[in-house]
């Protein structure tokens, strides 16, 4: 007899339901009596199921913030690289009073290992720090050609969060410390494998280009179909100034030799236009003094007059009429606006009468 239950609110009893069997029992007893051949057509004609998500392991986190004064240009970088790395975390702006040294209890706070700072000056000036929290090493970069998504508006487009290929100079290897940098941007710039707010695609790549002795930052699009590149946004060049050994700080591990910071660029260009003006403001006095000075006179030169050909005389007309006297027109029409005036006056006085 089949095992009966009662439902709570009182009632007939109802017959319980039998408990089934597992998918992994039930597996071998009906794939026994299915040949190999069907097996293969069935799974021709299986649309495939959803990647698999493996184990998220690589716990990269990034902090990207800045500090207090930059303008709306820096704040629109900072929202685009944050949409582009699903990894990354924000904070309130710090103040500028602050020692940098405070940004390492921030990211222990957030629980980051990776910080990117933007840290602005004179609200012209934009430096960018990118730093590996607590241990280092970090390196500070002048950020410069700065366009964002909103005003590049480019014809590229990829799925958010979605995963990108990192793309090196072959620079990168040939020298220490770009090879140190190169290690820093991969473990910054490269979404973790199975990060949760990932999306299991490769549809753009990150290229970092050097030219100028600066490294040039592009974001582009992968066509499917022939794998063209169509550019997305942001753009932005990075001036290596200074390689630090601790995160924020520390001993210094390169310095850039080719280096010109804003202020000193400013200078050079004042003193350039200042100088356009004084040579302006010298010439103007060289030619004031040449005409004050007084003018040579050379001695008459007795053979100037040799080629010299004597004119024509021309013969002498006597007048023997008086010229006709010319007309002045202004004193002929004081003369009609005088007797107008005398006959309105007289006209006048006989009304009076």
């Amino acid at each position: 007899m089949a095992a009966t239950k009662r439902k709570r609110r009182g009632g007939l009893p109802v017959q319980a339901k039998k408990p089934k069997k597992d998918d992994r029992d039930a597996g071998p007893q009906a794939k026994s009596g299915v040949t190999t051949e069907e097996v293969e057509e069935e799974n021709r004609d299986r649309i495939p199921g959803p990647v698999c998500k493996g184990k998220w392991k690589n716990k990269e986190r990034i902090l990207i913030f800045s500090s207090r004064g930059i303008n709306f240009r820096t704040r629109h970088l900072m929202q685009d690289l944050r949409m582009l790395m699903p990894h990354s975390k924000a904070d309130t702006k710090m103040d500028r009073k602050d020692k940098l040294f405070v940004i390492n209890e921030v990211c222990e706070m957030k629980n980051c290992n990776k910080c990117i700072y933007f840290e602005a000056k004179k609200k012209q000036d934009l430096y960018m720090w990118l730093s590996n929290s607590p241990h280092g090493p970090s390196a500070k970069f002048l950020v410069q050609n700065v366009h964002t998504l909103a005003e590049l508006k480019m014809t590229g487009n990829c799925l958010r969060g979605s995963r990108p290929l990192l793309s090196f100079d072959p620079a990168f290897d040939e020298l220490p410390h770009y090879a140190l940098l190169k290690e820093l941007l991969i473990q910054i710039f490269s979404t973790p494998r199975y990060h949760p707010k990932s999306q299991p695609f490769v549809d753009h790549v990150f290229t970092f280009s050097i030219l100028d002795n600066r490294i040039w930052f592009r974001n582009f699009q992968i066509i499917e179909e022939d794998a063209a590149l169509v550019e997305i946004g942001p753009r932005f060049v990075l001036n290596l100034i200074k390689i630090f050994q601790g995160s924020f700080g520390g001993p210094t591990l390169y310095e850039n030799p080719h280096y010109q910071s804003p202020n000193m660029h400013r200078r050079i260009v004042r003193s350039m236009t200042a100088a356009k003006y004084r040579e302006k403001q010298q010439v103007k006095d060289v030619q004031k003094l040449r005409k004050k000075e007084p003018k040579t006179v050379l001695p008459h030169d007795p053979t100037a007059d040799v080629f010299v050909t004597p004119a024509e005389e021309k013969p002498i007309e006597i007048q023997w009429e008086k010229p006709e006297p010319k007309v002045d027109l202004k004193a002929r029409k004081k003369r009609i606006y005088k007797r107008q005036r005398k006959m309105k006056q007289k006209m006048n006085k006989g009304n009076a009468k």
